[in-house]
């Protein structure tokens, strides 16, 4: 089973999106369990202070390091292989690779920041500081909960067509081929929706063909991708 411990200030943040979905039946089944710490519990204080003013001045509050280094030494204590990772604005990009490496360790630990950061003291006691882009959340939590559901929907059985995960975008070719390849456009019922039709290849019936075709469309689209990434840089 695999093993998810988040530590946070808010741990109903995490309640209601994971009872839906892939994240859900994982769950339920047994593939996966997700635990959540509260910060809070580990503040010495009577009024659980988990934030002070920064050292320096400036504004908002910085939160404190004995508090959130207790909830990690306690997360691994509960598991000794868990892999501890901070969300963080400076921390290593997350993509489609990153998270199947993740999905194949025994567990994670997932420690959300609030206010304008956590002691930099705690970097030492973490593994490593992620991120999911350039750009700035209200808290770790939202960041978390993304990074979760993208490992939860890897891990063996948690989706009901293995396949499925094998071929999204961003997902190594079976091929190997280093290119990065964005999902082929899909189509459903009905064959024409306001005069828009399905392509005809898709309604032959013949898969070799159909097959070619969406790797076609595939690396068109990821050329596509790249070329705009380019133009943002």
């Amino acid at each position: 089973m695999f093993l998810a411990q988040i530590l946070t200030i808010f741990p109903r943040f995490f309640d209601s999106p994971l009872a839906y979905s892939i994240p859900q039946r994982a769950i339920r089944s047994g593939i996966c369990r997700v635990d959540c710490i509260n910060i809070r519990d580990f503040c010495t204080d009577k009024h659980h202070k988990v934030d002070d003013t920064p050292y320096g001045g400036g504004p908002g509050m910085v939160m404190k390091p004995e508090p959130v280094v207790a909830a990690i030494r306690q997360a691994r204590r509960n598991h000794a292989d868990t892999y501890v990772m901070m969300l963080a604005p400076d921390g290593n990009p997350i993509d489609q690779p990153r998270l199947e490496a993740l999905a194949a360790r025994p567990g994670v630990t997932l420690l959300c920041g609030r206010y304008e950061g956590i002691d930099a003291r705690v970097d030492p006691f973490v593994d490593e500081k992620v991120s999911l882009g350039p750009f700035v959340l209200s808290g770790g939590e939202p960041a978390a909960l993304a990074l979760l559901d993208g490992i939860i929907r890897l891990l063996p059985g948690a989706l009901g067509n293995r396949d499925s995960a094998r071929q999204e975008s961003f997902t190594r070719s079976e091929e190997g081929a280093s290119e990065t390849l964005i999902d082929w456009p899909h189509y459903t019922r009905p064959a024409v929706f306001e005069s828009q039709r399905v392509p005809d290849i898709l309604l032959s019936g013949d898969h070799a063909r159909i097959d070619h075709w969406r790797r076609q469309q595939a690396r068109q689209r990821s050329r596509d991708y790249l070329r705009r990434q380019e133009q943002r840089l």
